[in-house]
């Protein structure tokens, strides 16, 4: 019969068998044969693997000890019974059951998917086996975490549901409770500076106002812990290195809903530096190293100027190749004297050179695209400022959402490094199926297809084929922007328009033409650029209202024989300009400045003799770290005029060239097109005179016996001013993921359009009341200014942009718009 000889599963099994009076019995014997039994999941072979036993070995009570200790160790089962007879050693195990589903019921706070990321470091996840034991330990740990976000009333349930087949369901049930808010902080020790100031520093809150809508009173311990951090970091950038925290007490209320944190300090004195010592290896450029040292002797003892030295030799040592360096600050501290001197030790380590570059993310944009922005070289050494230039370059083409660098070390080699390029891609060009509305202008058509990243090659390609209710157009173009490798860029445009300016907020007149252009671009350094082209367009104009600005145009180009006479002009145009651009992103940057200049001028001998300029700049100022509020100011100059005569008159600037201002990409909440001069008419009496489309006027000029002023609609200008101050916030309620295809932002803009050139002063013979009308028209101090709040977000449709404006300075004749929301419009 079976000998019953069962051993414990634990470590100290031998000893309760010698305390049993198992050891003094237990005879060794040699095994003839090995028999598991119990086995579901898990294979014969597995099972023995674990075992080190074999038939032939001798055993004895030690090693059958081994032999549970080893089975244990696989995780794959629950008990484990060893006998034997005969020489039959017989293993009978219980496997662990295996876990089926993993089900969450009543958590809030935190996500099924942040709880089985937890579970998952913790073994416990479909497929795999269960260990009972874990489960008290999974559930106190998961309590502890709401107890660190104030949830002290949390409780945590684990339940186990058995099924067929040795299979369970492991189900959490969370009763989370309401979160113990603060009640009151305070702060003792401190005199140098008040509770008030320390505890506005302080990201945890015990009063929250009530207009504070994302305010809260929650007591998280990680945030406490941050805050102590921010606390001792103060007191060390204004000189107290000495400072400590020396406790904190968090006390809760009996009903458990409230909590009081109480923070105990030690201020200490101020230390002024002493002496600043650079030592360790300077590679021989000791006199520059101490020429840019931020440190100076006489100061006063300042935390953040120690930190920013480390990271500042760290980055200068990196632009030779030293990847690793290690600068540390010593301090020497003589209380007596209340001195501090500062040993600064420099190790720059190993120059490291890059074996390979290599790129992931980039599913469209091709590999050599994206090299041939980079500054940081294959072969050469590991330069950190070259890193982030490269970096810089790529975020700029505007092709990725995020741009991050990594080096890693080649394996075996302390010398050798791998720069990892890793983006993220988002939408380089837009399918404008657009839709665009505003409280005034209704509702707009498009249609286009632009990318300015075309098959992943960095070329930029567009076919637009676009109708609204005042233009229709098609144009086809293509850029290469590495013509050549210098990044020397060549391309072309074929376009085709009909423009009916009355649909357009605009005095009515219309345009058909079209032309071709050349263009061609020349890097002068990384940051500037010079550009020029040539063109041709035609130009036939008709239908024009006889406001007087248009006649003063109409009267020089007309056929004095045929004065009805639809308009046509041919011309051919050279336009050149220079481009700077230090921005960290080509969309949506947070940091840098870019400035544009353009000019484009009519070759003498063309129908038409005019130039055109224009000036954008923009600056971005990050005020956090982390970018997440930003300063934007922008501005726009542009003025035109003609040059030349023309039939012994002046060349003056085609009206369908003027400048426009209004709507949301320029001076929001006014209409599209509104801003600037108006047209207006010298209404004719009795003369007879061929009357415009709407019955209003004449379309040629006469003479007229009765003279009366009719204000009319938009025309532009010759010259245009416009300013924006730009408070970028982050949006509310919207995931950090987003945080580079979405931008909030609420703006104050400014600026107007003038026509420089219109002699208003030859209509003073008007009646007095007339000319009053005229006068606001030639006025340079009439500035229009608007205030509002814009969302800007990139679809696959192209930019969308939605922004609420109200004008904080409007004239009587404006034309405001207050909401307007659009879809495949550039911003």
């Amino acid at each position: 019969m079976r000998l019953n000889k069962i051993f414990a599963s634990m470590l100290f099994v031998g000893a309760s068998y010698a305390g049993s009076g198992w050891a003094n019995t237990f005879q060794p014997f040699e095994v003839t044969d090995i028999q598991v039994e119990g086995l579901q999941r898990v294979a014969l072979g597995a099972a023995l693997l674990n075992l080190p036993v074999k038939v032939g070995d001798t055993v004895d009570q030690v090693k059958i000890q081994q032999a549970i200790k080893s089975l244990y160790g696989s995780t794959n089962f629950e008990t484990i019974n060893v006998s034997h007879e005969n020489g039959v050693l017989y293993v009978t195990v219980k496997e662990r059951p295996t876990i089926s589903a993993v089900t969450f019921e009543g958590n809030k706070d935190i996500k099924d998917e942040q709880l089985q990321e937890s579970l998952d470091g913790s073994g416990v996840k479909i497929g795999e086996s269960l260990d009972r034991t874990m489960l008290s330990g999974i559930e106190k740990g998961l309590q502890d975490f709401y107890y660190g976000v104030g949830k002290y009333g949390a409780k945590v349930e684990a339940q186990i549901v058995n099924l067929p087949r040795n299979r369970v369901e492991l189900q959490f049930n969370f009763t989370e409770g309401l979160a113990a808010e603060i009640r009151q902080i305070n702060v003792v020790g401190n005199t140098v500076f008040t509770d008030s100031e320390l505890i506005s520093m302080l990201e945890l809150k015990d009063f929250v106002a009530w207009w504070d809508v994302f305010g809260e009173r929650r007591y998280q311990k990680q945030k406490l812990q941050a805050d102590l951090e921010t606390i001792k970091t103060y007191y060390h950038n204004q000189g107290y290195i000495r400072f400590d925290v020396t406790s904190t007490q968090v006390a809760m209320t009996p009903d458990r809903k409230g909590l009081y944190i109480t923070i105990n300090v030690d201020e200490g004195e101020k230390y002024k530096i002493k002496e600043v010592n650079l030592t360790g290896d300077l590679m021989g450029r000791e006199e520059l190293m101490n020429a840019i040292l931020p440190l100076k002797a006489g100061s006063m003892y300042n935390g953040a100027d120690v930190t920013f030295t480390e990271e500042m030799y760290s980055k200068y040592l990196g632009r030779f190749g030293y990847a690793y360096p290690e600068v540390k600050i010593y301090p020497e501290i003589d209380d007596e004297n209340k001195e501090v001197v500062l040993n600064v030790n420099i190790d720059p380590g190993k120059r490291v050179y890059v074996r390979s570059i290599n790129f992931t993310g980039n599913a469209v944009t091709k590999d050599e695209v994206m090299r041939r922005e980079l500054r940081q070289m294959e072969g050469a050494w590991l330069n950190s400022a070259q890193i982030e230039q490269s970096k810089a370059r790529l975020n700029r083409l505007g092709y990725f959402e995020t741009v991050d660098t990594e080096t890693i070390q080649v394996p075996g080699s302390d010398d050798l490094v791998d720069v990892a390029v890793s983006v993220k891609e988002q939408p380089s060009g837009s399918f404008n199926a657009g839709v665009g509305y505003g409280t005034e202008s209704g509702v707009s058509l498009q249609f286009g297809v632009e990318q300015n990243n075309f098959l992943g090659t960095g070329n930029q390609a567009g076919i637009s084929i676009n109708t609204n209710k005042y233009s229709k157009s098609a144009n086809l173009s293509f850029t290469d922007p590495y013509f050549t490798k210098d990044a020397v860029s060549l391309g072309g445009s074929v376009y085709w328009s009909e423009f009916d300016a009355n649909e357009a907020n605009l005095e009515r007149y219309k345009n058909n033409s079209y032309g071709v252009a050349l263009n061609s671009g020349f890097p002068i350094n990384e940051y500037n650029r010079l550009n020029g082209g040539v063109g041709y367009r035609h130009n036939a104009i008709s239908e024009i209202s006889a406001y007087e600005q248009a006649l003063r145009f109409y009267n020089v180009y007309r056929d004095k024989e045929d004065p009805n006479a639809d308009l046509a002009f041919d011309n051919f145009d050279f336009n050149g300009g220079w481009s700077r651009s230090t921005l960290n992103r080509g969309t949506f940057p947070t940091d840098g400045s870019s400035q544009r200049l353009n000019g484009k001028m009519t070759v003498p001998g063309s129908d038409l003799q005019y130039f055109k300029t224009d000036f954008d700049t923009n600056f971005y100022f990050p005020l956090t770290r982390t970018h997440s509020f930003v300063f934007l100011t922008r501005a726009r100059l542009g003025y035109a005029n003609g040059f030349g005569q023309f039939n012994d008159n002046d060349q003056i600037l085609p009206f369908w060239e003027n400048y426009y201002s209004g709507g949301s990409s320029s001076l929001r909440g006014f209409k599209s097109n509104s801003v600037g001069p108006r047209s207006f008419y010298l209404v004719r009496g009795s003369e007879p005179c061929a009357p415009d489309a709407s019955g209003d006027g004449c379309s040629l000029p006469g003479e007229p016996n009765q003279i009366q002023v009719s204000q009319g609609r938009s025309i532009g200008g010759n010259a245009i001013a416009t300013a924006s101050m730009e408070l970028i916030v982050p949006t509310p309620f919207l995931d950090e993921a987003y945080t580079n295809s979405v931008r909030t932002s609420f703006f104050v803009d400014a600026g107007n359009v003038w026509d420089t050139e219109f002699d208003y002063e030859s209509y003073r013979t008007l009646p007095s009341e007339e000319f009053s009308k005229l006068e606001d028209y030639s006025d340079p101090a009439r500035i229009r200014a608007s205030w509002g709040m814009s969302v800007q977000w990139l679809s696959p449709m192209g930019p969308m942009v939605f922004s609420l404006a109200w004008p904080l300075k409007e004239y009587e004749d404006d034309e405001t718009e207050i909401f307007s929301f659009n879809i495949g419009k550039t911003f």
